[in-house]
């Protein structure tokens, strides 16, 4: 893997053969406290007309309330857009001043933040800093051997399984809005994905926290122990090709701007030294890769979206480019999406969605050793385990994989299916440790409707049907589904093969609108979240099982917290 810093500065002849942060020498025997403050700059990614840079001022005067940065170019240079700080540029003077979440710099405190420039010719690096209008030295930064192991971020500091023994961050922001429900109390501690799903939320979106809000919130939650904040990367061009809910903002060929405005940012906070201590564990790009092979070609369930994206390769590129800038820090451990037992558990698409994933962790740079694991059942409601039936069973003459629920799939539950899937994926080359996470959120089906035994067996249908704990229509209907409770809490290493059962999907956050509502989040009408619409191939055209009165994806959606608060299994106390 490749992990560079590139900030050869002049300054660091100040202080020959020094590393890490130079300090001029001072006159008449002044000592290095009297350095009034060190910048790192770092330049993070470059390509033939531009860059990202990753900035941290540290604070050793007297405490701040607010903060400005400026610095020079040398050459033609020029911002184009910042992150976690207001970056400005006139002519080649560049000004950073704090946001109002920032502005606070204690004595001996940094804070951190990043941009995105342009250039011909030579990227220099800036010679002079100057907070508040006192000039700063800098720290060099330098190239960074990979595998050195006084290296914070080195891939070997990777533990096996980053829950096992540590906390799990819990949003503040998720965590108000179910504290704020009737009766939400009793989960609002529960830990929660955070959601990136398009570029402004990198920096915070209409008064929500951006990234580095969340991991300086995760370093507060984390004190002296060990802390996992969970991240979804997700904005992928041509996002969510075979649905309409969660189209994203980028089209299927804006896979440059996926990269520079979407991932480079992201990968530059994330190797930000900071926040070294957390592990941070990433799902990337849920609902792609498995679009490839179940919805392109001739098959019934195929869009024409979804083949555009199979054409120009977009998909894997972004995952793999995703996984190698992402996977360069040694505290990031990066989870592919795998959907869900009900999407790729059968023979024609379980090999295959193995395969592709392999062919996303060789793209762009990528390795399979840039994946820690994978994520199953991500936003979706597939029941952890059915215990009333299983695919070897045969029931009035015909076997269990022939009912009209199976259909023929070869996995009745998402648990068997991430354990079988592990395997398959080792099988193509993936480490043989890596690790399975399943969302476990809305999969529940508890309440007065969940069997207590097995079906009549009277047919193989009637025997499935009344047994199965999953009570929606149809296992394709996806959409904010009527009767769904809360799983199995958050938990480290249940099972063999599972890393953690996770709540990856906020509870309470909608799947989509059930109607058309104009929004500027690209996010489209999918009548599956139409209560009223009699379906699709993918759901055999059945009603979609999904609640009324639905707003946008992503956005709180009390009845549907309510439902599965009332449905939840294991019951709420």
């Amino acid at each position: 893997m490749s992990r560079t810093r590139t900030a050869l500065l002049a300054a660091m002849a100040l202080v020959a053969g020094a590393t890490g942060t130079a300090y001029a020498v001072a006159p008449d025997g002044v000592g290095a406290a009297a350095v009034p403050c060190t910048v790192d700059y770092q330049v993070q990614n470059q390509w033939s007309t531009g860059f990202t840079a990753a900035v941290t001022v540290t604070n050793l005067g007297a405490a701040k309330s607010s903060w400005s940065l400026k610095w020079s170019y040398a050459g033609n240079q020029r911002v184009t857009s910042g992150w976690n700080a207001k970056v400005t540029q006139s002519g080649s003077n560049v000004t950073a001043a704090n946001e109002s979440y920032n502005g606070t710099l204690a004595t001996g405190g940094s804070a951190s933040f990043g941009f995105q420039g342009t250039y011909s010719g030579s990227n220099a690096i800036p010679a002079t800093f100057t907070l508040d209008g006192v000039t700063c030295n800098v720290d060099g930064g330098g190239p960074t051997d990979p595998t050195d192991p006084t290296d914070p971020t080195d891939p070997g500091d990777r533990v096996n399984n980053p829950y096992s023994g540590a906390k799990v961050y819990v949003n503040p922001e998720w965590s108000a809005n179910a504290a704020a429900e009737p009766g939400g109390s009793r989960i609002a501690n529960q830990p929660t994905g955070v959601w990136l799903d398009r570029i402004a939320a990198i920096n915070g979106a209409n008064g929500k926290m951006g990234l580095r809000a969340h991991l300086d919130e995760a370093l507060r939650q984390k004190g002296s122990g060990e802390l996992v904040i969970q991240l979804v990367i997700y904005n992928l061009p041509g996002r969510d090709c075979s649905a309409l809910a969660s189209n994203g903002e980028l089209g299927p060929t804006e896979i440059g701007r996926y990269k520079t405005e979407y991932i480079d940012p992201i990968a530059a906070i994330l190797a930000d030294d900071k926040y070294s201590s957390l592990r941070i564990v990433t799902t990337v790009e849920i609902d792609s890769l498995p679009n490839l092979v179940t919805n392109t070609g001739s098959r019934a369930t195929a869009t024409p979206e979804c083949d555009v994206m199979k054409a120009n390769g977009n998909y894997v590129k972004g995952v793999g480019y995703a996984l190698n800038k992402l996977g360069d820090a040694g505290n990031v451990y990066n989870y592919v999406d795998a959907g869900h037992h009900g999407w790729i558990g059968w023979d024609d698409n379980f090999g295959p969605s193995a395969d592709v994933f392999h062919d996303a962790a060789t793209a762009e740079g990528a390795t399979p050793a840039d994946v820690h694991g994978f994520i199953t059942n991500t936003a979706n409601y597939s029941a952890l385990k059915e215990n009333n039936f299983s695919v070897g069973q045969t029931v009035a003459g015909k076997s269990v994989r022939e009912s009209k629920w199976v259909d023929w799939n070869r996995y009745v539950d998402e648990l068997g299916f991430a354990q079988a899937f592990r395997n398959e994926l080792v099988s193509t080359g993936f480490d043989t440790n890596i690790g399975m996470l399943i969302d476990t959120s809305r999969n529940g089906w508890g309440g007065t409707a969940r069997p207590a035994g097995p079906g009549a067996t009277t047919s193989v249908d009637t025997y499935v049907d009344g047994g199965r704990y999953d009570r929606r229509i149809h296992i394709g209907n996806w959409c904010n589904q009527a009767g769904a409770g809360l799983g199995e809490r958050p938990k480290a290493a249940p099972e063999s093969g599972i890393d953690a059962y996770v709540w990856m999907k906020p509870p309470g956050e909608s799947d989509g609108a059930s109607k058309a509502i104009p929004n500027d989040e690209g996010k489209g009408f999918d009548r599956m979240c139409d209560p009223t619409y009699t379906g699709t191939p993918r759901n055999g055209h059945n009603l979609t099982g999904a609640l009324p009165d639905a707003p946008v994806s992503g956005h709180w959606f009390s009845a549907q917290f309510q439902e599965l608060m009332k449905n939840a299994y294991p019951p709420l106390p």
